[in-house]
């Protein structure tokens, strides 16, 4: 196998992590900051540690990605297949991150794993695509609607004799914690996207067999990759996040943070199910700021936000389609 197309393949994976903190990392602590629980220096620094450690706790996640999504063929197609749904999932992300629009990195992921793999007529895993992405995909963002919702009202009826000023000040302490547990979430499941495909690069190349696990140097370099593009790129969706769905307080931060780990947690371990943090983080910022009123939301970006959403799967497949092809072609 040749070195040179299984480093072009790692190093597009590391970037693709890279542009992956611009989404998700970037949705771990926008609530923290913008109801200024947390500095922003000291929210980056903590979501890069929690990123780090998430890395290493699971890799279920990082199993279902190299193993029930698509057959990838040994030699130079099946490079070839990994480099094309990479950069198809990049270039997406790129797309959204510049408009500001907090799509899914990681249904962008798996879009560009089935286009390029139905580009390069190989086998695609209807069953584990339907199972494990599109169900989590749909069901987990309403799991966090309703639980955000229950959560918020939980908080509003036991504090509810308690001294606002007080309360608040306690809840951004709180919410310390709670953004912990959301980047802690945040690298258990999408540094094991990136590890996932890594290692089909490496059993591809005959570097490792399938059932060896994760090498340590994989966790550390795609958990690095992760935080870095969280510092130097994450503005765009935290604005978004943070404010223009709705105007965030410590109570409300603290009910969304908490019920987004407790979903990330629950794929994870539970179901080993890829799901998107963009999706879960979103839709129970929605729950929680609907128990002030439903009109507190601007359902209208919501709207936005939910149709990037559907787009997400189809313009990557596309772009990562075309870029077989291309590669085939000049190969």
């Amino acid at each position: 196998m040749d070195t040179f197309a299984l480093v072009v393949v790692i190093a597009t994976a590391l970037f693709f992590t890279y542009t992956n903190g611009f989404h998700d990392s970037a949705n771990a602590i926008a609530t923290s900051i913008s109801t200024r629980a947390l500095t922003p220096r000291v929210a980056l620094g903590m979501a890069a540690v929690m990123n780090m450690a998430g890395a290493f706790l699971g890799s279920g996640v990082a199993e279902t990605i190299s193993e029930d999504l698509i057959a990838t063929p040994t030699g130079d197609q099946g490079m070839t297949i990994l480099f094309a749904a990479l950069l198809g999932a990049t270039v997406w992300n790129l797309i959204s991150w510049y408009f500001g629009l907090p799509s899914s990195s990681s249904h962008a992921l798996f879009g560009g794993l089935v286009g390029a793999a139905l580009a390069g007529a190989s086998t695609v895993y209807w069953g584990g695509v339907f199972s494990k992405i599109v169900l989590p995909m749909v069901i987990s963002p309403l799991i966090g609607l309703v639980l955000g919702y229950a959560v918020m009202v939980g908080i509003l009826w036991l504090f509810r004799r308690a001294n606002p000023r007080r309360a608040q000040h306690g809840f951004r302490i709180a919410q310390t914690v709670s953004a912990a547990a959301m980047a802690l979430g945040h690298g258990l499941q999408d540094a094991q996207k990136a590890m996932g495909v890594v290692v089909m690069a490496l059993v591809i190349a005959d570097v490792q067999e399938a059932d060896d696990g994760i090498p340590v140097w994989v966790k550390v370099v795609c958990a690095l990759m992760l935080s870095l593009g969280t510092y130097v790129g994450g503005w765009r969706i935290m604005r978004t996040l943070g404010r223009r769905i709705i105007e965030l307080n410590p109570p409300s931060g603290f009910a969304a943070e908490s019920t987004s780990a407790t979903v990330l947690y629950a794929a994870s371990y539970l179901f080993h199910a890829p799901i998107s943090t963009t999706h879960v983080i979103t839709s129970a910022i929605m729950g929680a700021g609907a128990t002030r009123r439903l009109s507190a939301v601007r359902w209208g970006v919501a709207r936005g936000i939910v149709n990037g959403w559907f787009i997400t799967m189809p313009a990557a497949a596309a772009v990562a389609a075309l870029t077989f092809w291309a590669v085939d072609f000049v190969v």
